[in-house]
């Protein structure tokens, strides 16, 4: 490939990698936090100085010490909506004045409803104990229309994780559980965009890039239980993803017309890394309140870095950001649990550095839930959450066919507005 043809992909490239692993979630960014349902009814305060096996996701060693086995299962309806909504983004074609966008001037709930399963599974002998979970951690789609201002930054986009976390944990002393695991992560993503031509009066062209594959990170964490008190310290590391795929190109007329092919290419990433603390205490024999802290290494996800043809690196420039969570749960009887819980994240997306397919913002989780026993060795539980977003600029400039004469800037100008989330889950545990 010449070094023209090379420039033209490689920018064209970076207006479809923004690469779409982001949207406005319930946590953070492209991170999806709800890998228990006992967790989301406090709001995701305890999780790390919690035990058994719905906390084996944030803490391998909440497992430590169990007598036999534990099962459980998970479901999460998340129904996200908002406005994405142009100010007054221009496009700037070669040799010609600045000019409107055009399309649809607002984007309607771009983001799809979904379903998030996970599970997980332990078994303890004591001392020692067993665990395997699996979760889907970074998983949306989002749709928007063709006809839309955002449609050169966003298209359609969907990211599939699974991630399988094998883990140990020993208890060191009666007070002391120490924990490790593997995790194995699978990423399939597909993501399009809209190209311009070169001519106004010419419709749009298209791109899709399509890959996925396995990596590996790693969690180890630490309980110490120590009467009313019980205090939890987890980290999980970055994983780096390399998606083996294609990127095609299609619809480009004129002088473009050249670059419509499909070529085989690799995307990398790094999600980000988790330090966890968390405190769990018994106020009353009923009453148990939790907080916890969660600091993310986003800064990690600095770029995304294309392979061969295209080597190009498109930064990112997100940042190091903060959870913050409180809430308690509260034995009405043996039987039944109620409990709740509010939660802040800050957002780890920069002003100037946000786009259509990155959406995100500082938000308030706002939960409530149940634990009902079925039966000696059954428990139900259920939650729900409303999950505001701050209003925030859409303010991004990209540029197809960047680094040669085709370099066609978008200058944007949009706002995320009245961006919220309903999330519904149910699940059930089991002891053996």
């Amino acid at each position: 490939m010449n070094t023209s043809k090379g420039r033209i992909l490689a920018g064209t490239a970076a207006t479809a990698l923004a690469f779409g692993i982001s949207t406005v979630a319930s946590a953070q960014a492209f991170y999806l936090q709800e890998q228990s349902v006992r967790a989301q009814g406090r709001a995701f305060s305890g999780e790390a100085a919690d035990t058994g096996v719905d906390s084996l996701w944030w803490n391998p060693a909440s497992i430590g010490g169990m007598e036999g086995g534990e099962a459980a299962i998970h479901a999460s309806a998340i129904i996200p909506r908002g406005k994405v909504v142009d100010n007054g983004t221009v496009i700037v074609r070669p040799g010609q004045r600045p000019a409107p966008v055009g399309g649809d001037p607002v984007a309607r709930n771009p983001i799809n409803k979904g379903v998030l399963p996970s599970g997980a599974v332990a078994y303890g002998m004591g001392r020692v104990a067993f665990g395997l979970a699996v979760s889907a951690p970074y998983n949306f789609t989002t749709d928007y229309d063709a006809e839309s201002w955002a449609r050169y930054s966003a298209d359609k986009t969907k990211l599939r994780t699974f991630d399988i976390q094998p883990s140990v944990a020993f208890m060191v002393t009666p007070q002391l559980s120490i924990g490790a695991a593997l995790n194995a992560e699978y990423a399939d993503a597909t993501l399009s965009n809209y190209l311009p031509n070169l001519s106004p009066a010419l419709p749009d062209g298209r791109q899709q890039l399509k890959g996925n594959g396995w990596d590996f990170g790693w969690s180890a964490g630490a309980q110490y239980r120590g009467g009313p008190v019980t205090l939890g310290l987890a980290y999980k590391s970055s994983i780096k993803h390399k998606l083996d795929g294609s990127i095609t190109t299609e619809g480009l007329l004129g002088p473009l017309a050249g670059q419509n092919r499909s070529i085989d290419t690799s995307a990398s990433f790094r999600t980000p890394w988790q330090a966890i603390g968390s405190v769990r205490v018994k106020a009353t024999p009923q009453l148990t309140l939790n907080g916890q802290v969660i600091r993310y290494g986003w800064s990690k996800f600095d770029a995304i870095r294309l392979g061969a043809p295209v080597n190009a690196a498109i930064p990112e420039n997100y940042k190091k950001s903060w959870t913050y969570a409180f809430g308690a749960d509260y034995d009405v009887n043996p039987d039944l649990t109620v409990r709740a819980g509010i939660q802040h994240g800050n957002t780890p997306t920069r002003d100037g550095d946000r786009d259509a397919r990155v959406p995100d913002s500082n938000r308030w989780n706002f939960s409530a839930g149940t634990s009902i026993k079925a039966s000696s060795a059954i428990t139900v539980d259920a939650a729900a959450s409303y999950i505001t977003f701050k209003d925030a600029p859409i303010d991004r400039i990209t540029a197809a066919y960047a680094g040669t004469a085709a370099q066609t800037p978008v200058i944007t100008n949009g706002e995320l507005r009245d961006a919220s989330a309903l999330v519904f889950s149910l699940g059930a545990r089991m002891a053996f």
